[in-house]
């Protein structure tokens, strides 16, 4: 069981948001949808390289990314693509292309991949970013588990909105009825459908760092939560703004 205690904290932490992580790490080394559980924590190391990697502040200086060559920071298993894409979703995200995604597919990393890949990686970024932001050292990458993936495709997911498939806003039924209650919802929610497992997990952590779907609904104070309304909004806004959120 990771730890994820707190106890040199110099803030008191929710129960909640400790809880989330746990639950994440856990996941995090099993199998997945479309890596196995050694894949899916290497990609998990991968977004820490990414953070000093020298080749990614490079790139981010450059009039385009694509004009700076050069090997990442990596000690991974997973593939040069891989690496590159993790590196970039990372540092660079709001320069990713339409075609740079089909690019990393016609190199070998499948769209479900590129998915499954992008929910670890803003996953592990967020929980990251919280011990960083307190002072703290990162928790220990967990130890992969043993195991195949499914490689479950949803039958609805299609193209049409964003660079990736994804489900219509009626297509939470059947074995994705849990994703979203109502017959619409927003595409941000929709991007990691492809793998439906990508999103359920991301939403176990952003749940407890920002709000569920139903507490957005919800504009008074929450009793558990330090901040109001308006500042958990003005400081979401203000984190949006800064990660270039094209949302």
């Amino acid at each position: 069981m990771p730890d994820f205690q707190y106890d040199n904290s110099p803030y008191p932490i929710r129960h909640g948001l400790a809880a989330a992580y746990q639950a994440y790490w856990q996941a995090l080394a099993r199998p997945g949808t479309w890596f196995s559980g050694e894949e899916r924590v290497a990609i998990a190391a991968e977004v820490r390289n990414a953070v000093n990697c020298p080749l990614c502040v490079e790139r981010k200086l450059a009039l385009s990314p694509n004009s700076v060559k050069g090997e990442h920071l990596s000690d991974s298993l997973l593939t040069p693509t891989a690496v590159d894409a993790v590196h970039r979703v990372i540092t660079d995200q709001s320069r990713i292309t339409q075609a740079f995604v089909d690019e990393t597919a016609a190199q070998g990393l499948s769209e479900e991949q590129y998915v499954e890949l992008v929910g670890i990686a803003v996953t592990v970024l967020s929980i990251d970013e919280f011990n960083r932001a307190l002072g703290l050292p990162l928790e220990p990458l967990p130890e992969p588990e043993a195991g195949e993936p499914t490689r479950y495709r949803p039958a609805l997911a299609e193209r049409g909105t964003g660079f990736i498939s994804m489900l219509p806003a009626d297509g939470a039924v059947g074995e994705e009825a849990d994703l979203w209650k109502l017959d619409r919802t927003g595409n941000v929610l929709r991007a990691l459908t492809l793998v439906p497992n990508a999103m359920r997990e991301w939403m176990g952590v952003g749940d407890e760092q920002y709000l569920s779907m139903q507490g957005m609904g919800h504009f008074s104070d929450f009793a558990d939560r330090a901040l109001n309304r308006m500042q958990i909004e003005l400081v979401a806004g203000r984190v949006s703004s800064y990660n270039e959120c094209f949302y």
